[in-house]
This record gives structure tokens, C-alpha cells and sequence, in this order.
């Protein structure tokens, strides 16, 4: 990939956050450990929840960001690093998603690992972002399934004393990743063909879709844009229209008024509120990654096979 697309790219991502840096960080003074696990810290809270799961209790996760916090603009604060500094390892999704990171890493010795590596990238075709790879493969959970399997590894490497627990917890985790995607793909089978189309605002379900046999529309590429143009609207109603949509959606961290633009000149619905950047609190709609990716998979099967 050259120089220059990856300069563009990164000065647009830092240039959207869609929050305040100050609204997004995690407070400046850490908790001491407390004992003597190992430290894991993730660059959002979705990976901390999947790392979570196959860390058990042998080691301590934490994630820089906050549960809602919108990742792609995020700025690392002064307690970020500190709390890095004392990390055993990170993990990072890649895929240029988190475009802070590099400068991040820059200023701490700590190892980190990419969990998406050896996922079958998909790349964003539109706008300015062609080219790019698409960085929300978590968004599907048979790629999920590869990130367990990074993360088991990343893990023995740091506590070998634990690897087969690691392993065991991983390969109980991915068991439930399977059964989330074949009910997805098993529920959507009662839809024609012609009619199997995920229309969202951001680019987010593209692994989602193609895992699950969708064709994918959206009205922009990445959150960055959230203010839709006339062109991009125009282009996601003809989609609409075209396929016969019965159902369209918006993720969390948004404002879904462009996409009711295109409710109100279609006969689509729209089909609800997508999790895709980050877990809810404890006490919110999807504090785990599983409990995300049910609600989002439960949604869409809803809102797509409703009296079909």
C-alpha cells in the first residue's frame, strides 16, 4: 500500500473524532494491580472482553478506552501511557483502525500482538478510504473465532504456566462464536436472494454481511463521516429501491438522521439501533462482545424476516 493513501487515511481518522478527546478517556490515575497476574491492556473494549474470556483468571485486562467511547479519532491521555507503561503486553485490532496506536506504542516497551492478523481482509472501495482495509472485522464472528486463536497464543507466550487453560477457554469461546453465526446465517435463509441486503450508515458489517451471505450498502464508508453528502444518500435510497429492502439501520455511536432520510423515501423501515465500537456499561444492552453481536445479529434477522 503506498505512502501516501495511508497519510490521507490517517490525517482523515484523526481528524473526525466524533467525541471529545476528554469524553473518550479513561481517567489519568490507574489502579494498582494488586497482585501478581500479568497485565493485559486493549485498545478498546470489545477486545478486552474477547481477551477476557480467554485470559480467565489468570491475568488482569484492562481497555484504554471507556465502554461508548467511539474509537476511530481517539487521542491517548497521560494515564494512558502510564497504565502502558506498566502493561505485560497489548493487544491491538489493526487494520488501521487504530490509528493513534503507532505514536502510542512509540513511547512505552511493551510486546503487543495484532489479533486480527490472518483474517481474509476485505478492502473499502468508496470514497476517499479506497483501497483501505476495512478495520471492523470483529464485526463478524467467524473472524472473532481468529482472534481467539491470536490471543490464546499471545497469551502462552505470556503465562506458558496457564497455556492450556488459555486454550480450553478459547476453544469454549469460539464454540459459542459458531452457534451465534450459524443461527444468523440459518435465520436469514428464509429471505429471496434478491433481498438478502444489510443497509447501515457506516461501513461497519461488511464481514458480518459477507460471512452471512448479505449484500452491503451504507451511507459512509467510515464514522469519520457523518455528515452524509446528498451523493451518498441518493446512492443508498437507489439501493434500497433496487433490492427491495424491507429494513435499514444505524450503529449506536451515530445520529440516524440521514438514514431516516432514506426511510422516508423508501418503503423500508427502519430496523433499529447496531452496536458495533464499543460495549455498553455493565448495567447497558451489551456489556460482553457476545451479548453485542446476539443483539446486532437478533436485530437484523428481525427487522430483514419480519411477515416474509
Amino acid at each position: 500500500m503506498l505512502a501516501a493513501p495511508l497519510v490521507l487515511v490517517g490525517a482523515l481518522f484523526l481528524a473526525s473524532c466524533s467525541a471529545s478527546a476528554a469524553s473518550d478517556a479513561q481517567p489519568d490515575a490507574q489502579p494498582e494491580n494488586g497482585d501478581d497476574r500479568p497485565v493485559v491492556l486493549t485498545t478498546f473494549t470489545v477486545l478486552a472482553d474477547i481477551a477476557q474470556e480467554v485470559a480467565g483468571e489468570h491475568l488482569e485486562v484492562r481497555s484504554i478506552t471507556k465502554p461508548g467511547a467511539e474509537i476511530h479519532g481517539y487521542e491517548p491521555t497521560p494515564g494512558d501511557i502510564r497504565s502502558a507503561a506498566d502493561a505485560d503486553l497489548i493487544l491491538d485490532n489493526g487494520l488501521n483502525l487504530e490509528l493513534w496506536f503507532a505514536q502510542f506504542v512509540e513511547t512505552v516497551d511493551v510486546p503487543h500482538a495484532v489479533v486480527s492478523e490472518g483474517i481474509d481482509v476485505i478492502d473499502i472501495s468508496e470514497d476517499a478510504y479506497a483501497g483501505t482495509p476495512n478495520p471492523h472485522a470483529w464485526m463478524s464472528p467467524t473472524n472473532v473465532q481468529t482472534y481467539v486463536d491470536n490471543t490464546v497464543e499471545a497469551f502462552a507466550d505470556l503465562a506458558p504456566e496457564h497455556a492450556d487453560d488459555f486454550r480450553a477457554n478459547g476453544e469454549a469461546y469460539k464454540a459459542e462464536l459458531q452457534q451465534v453465526q450459524d443461527d444468523l446465517t440459518g435465520a436469514l435463509e428464509r429471505l429471496p436472494e434478491s433481498q438478502r441486503a444489510l443497509v447501515t450508515c457506516e461501513g461497519a458489517f461488511s464481514y458480518l454481511a459477507r460471512d452471512a451471505g448479505l449484500a452491503e450498502a451504507y451511507i459512509w464508508p467510515v464514522n469519520a463521516e457523518q455528515q452524509a453528502t446528498p451523493q451518498q444518500i441518493a446512492r443508498t435510497i437507489a439501493f434500497v429501491e433496487q433490492n427491495d429492502v424491507p429494513a435499514v439501520f444505524c450503529e449506536s455511536t451515530v445520529s440516524d438522521r440521514a438514514m431516516q432520510q432514506v426511510v422516508e423515501a423508501t418503503d423500508a423501515e427502519f430496523g433499529g439501533i447496531l452496536y458495533v465500537d464499543s460495549l455498553s456499561t455493565d448495567d447497558g444492552p451489551v456489556p460482553t462482545y457476545l451479548d453485542l453481536i446476539r443483539h446486532d445479529a437478533d436485530t437484523i434477522v428481525a427487522a430483514l424476516t419480519e411477515n416474509r
